[in-house]
């Protein structure tokens, strides 16, 4: 009886870690830059066929090749630092390591370069994007979920009207 209770426990146990995992690894918007493409609540790499580069979201680092092997830095390289991130093209890539098949994408997506038609997360006015520190917006919606989640915990000071405890507490209808 004690193994099958141990049993028990140890398969929720995982099974427990195991969803979390899971959750943890299907949503990333709060880690994706602003300027990447919205429409992807998670998002590995972005792959960038104007630069014929890398980028790493969860490890926010960049990926590109010089000197006949594959670089990885928190910073874009120097030719590229003008380079404007919001209007280039960025494919998704929820792949492992997507540059080791490099050639596949240069040749899928070549077409790609000199597109201009994403909207970037930071121009984005849907609220989801808010949770990005990044956002414009993202200060307000803190503030916003701050008003939300002390309405919603009773705070409305003991008036009984719902109004917070501004006005006076007549009630409007006739």
């Amino acid at each position: 009886m004690r193994y099958l209770l141990v049993l028990i426990l140890g398969v929720l146990f995982v099974s427990s870690a195991d969803a979390q995992l899971s959750i943890r690894l299907g949503f990333n918007l709060d880690r994706q830059p602003v300027w990447g493409p919205t429409g992807y609540d998670h998002v590995e790499y972005y792959y960038l066929p104007d630069l014929d580069i890398f980028y790493n979201v969860p490890q926010q680092r960049w990926y590109y090749y010089e000197r006949a092997r594959w670089i990885s830095r928190s910073s874009l390289p120097a030719r590229y630092r003008g380079h404007d991130l919001y209007n280039s093209y960025k494919v998704v890539v929820n792949e492992r390591t997507p540059y080791r098949n490099a050639q596949r994408y240069r040749d899928q997506y070549a077409s790609f370069k000199g597109r201009h038609d994403q909207q970037p997360i930071r121009d984005a006015r849907d609220p989801k994007y808010y949770v990005n520190k990044n956002h414009p917006e993202h200060n307000n919606w803190v503030k916003q979920q701050r008003r939300d989640n002390g309405n919603r915990n009773g705070n409305n000071n003991g008036n009984g009207n719902g109004n917070n405890g501004r006005g006076n507490g007549r009630n409007k209808s006739k």
